[in-house]
């Protein structure tokens, strides 16, 4: 197990260095530049070379891509064009938001989405399953931005449940600890604050789980019914099991795999950052930064967040990889 783990993660060198090569490539390939951001659309030419040479991005590219890598090496991402404040305290200050919206979205398409799906499974063929089917469709085929605008204009504006916006309401007066709203709350005993914003992530948290929640109840429907043909269920349920053991030890146990696995996929793709939930709810992670930083053409952020986010990505799929273990004994982690 040990040296499956230390093999994956030495994997991720060379995968960083091609990812770092080609976006790299790609970000100066693009029109335009951070200048044409920071400076106003009357600035002279000399004016702009001047804030190139500024920010070093007058030097060949082979000098500014050996200067990033040794920054990289030294955990240095640099310094956002924009904000002028190191790409790793930016990261740090906005990642928490999006992993809070990230975890909630997923508990809640899990505890929907795996229950839905296993009983439209159990009544295949009847309403209850086209029912279930229809509505995954539909969860994958509205956009995320439209609707959260839904959300907002029915549970926010009209009936006033839920705040439209934010992470916490202004007036709250919170003390930060993590900068994970709803846990700094908890760790200070700060109820009505860990509340909050626990109350603000309701409506975003249900605009980005759609797409997973659809997502998860098709896997799961077509897992279990796969499961339900084997052999071996049968002989269970011949032998005069319990509904419940059949169902926990034979069905759903062996029906997780291709489950689990989008869900892996899903969780590391909602933390590369939600950015139109995010920008729908104005909520301040990750993803509403990135729409900002390639429209500045924030080089440091988009190389310094783009890789972080990576690293996320194949550390979640590798503890994917590990639960298979638990969840099917059959399967050993060499």
């Amino acid at each position: 197990m040990l040296r499956y783990i230390v093999r994956r993660l030495l994997q991720l060198v060379p995968t960083l260095f091609g990812l770092s090569i080609l976006l790299f490539a790609w970000l100066h390939s693009l029109p335009g530049g951070p200048e044409a951001a920071m400076l106003d659309v009357r600035a002279t030419d000399a004016k702009r070379a001047e804030v190139r040479a500024a920010l070093g991005l007058d030097e060949p590219l082979i000098v500014q891509y050996g200067r990033f890598m040794k920054r990289l090496v030294r955990f240095d991402l640099g310094d956002s064009f924009t904000t002028g404040t190191p790409v790793m305290e930016e990261f740090g200050r906005r990642f928490p938001a999006t992993v809070e919206l990230t975890v909630v979205a997923m508990i809640i398409a899990i505890c929907a989405g795996i229950p839905l799906g296993y009983l439209a499974a159990r009544r295949h063929g009847r309403i209850f399953d086209g029912l279930t089917v229809t509505g995954s469709l539909l969860g994958i085929c509205i956009p995320i931005f439209f609707l959260g605008f839904i959300l907002k204009a029915i549970f926010a504006v009209k009936l006033g449940w839920f705040p439209s916006l934010g992470r916490q309401d202004v007036d709250v007066n919170a003390t930060r600890v993590t900068e994970f709203y709803v846990l700094d709350g908890i760790l200070t005993q700060e109820w009505d604050a860990s509340l909050n914003a626990l109350w603000h992530l309701i409506l975003p948290a249900i605009a980005l789980a759609s797409i997973p929640f659809a997502i998860i109840v098709r896997m799961t429907r077509a897992s279990v019914l796969e499961v339900l043909g084997e052999d071996y269920v049968r002989t269970a349920e011949a032998k005069g099991l319990r509904e419940n053991t059949v169902r926990g030890r034979h069905v759903l146990r062996n029906a997780m795999l291709p489950v689990v696995t989008s869900i892996g996929l899903l969780t590391g793709g909602l933390l590369s950052g939600a950015v139109l939930t995010e920008t729908v709810f104005v909520f301040g992670g990750i993803g509403s930064f990135l729409a900002t930083a390639i429209s500045n053409r924030d080089y440091p952020v988009l190389m310094g967040f783009i890789m972080i986010i990576a690293v996320i990505y194949v550390l979640i799929n590798l503890a994917v990889d590990l639960s298979y273990s638990v969840l099917d004994p059959r399967v050993r982690v060499r």
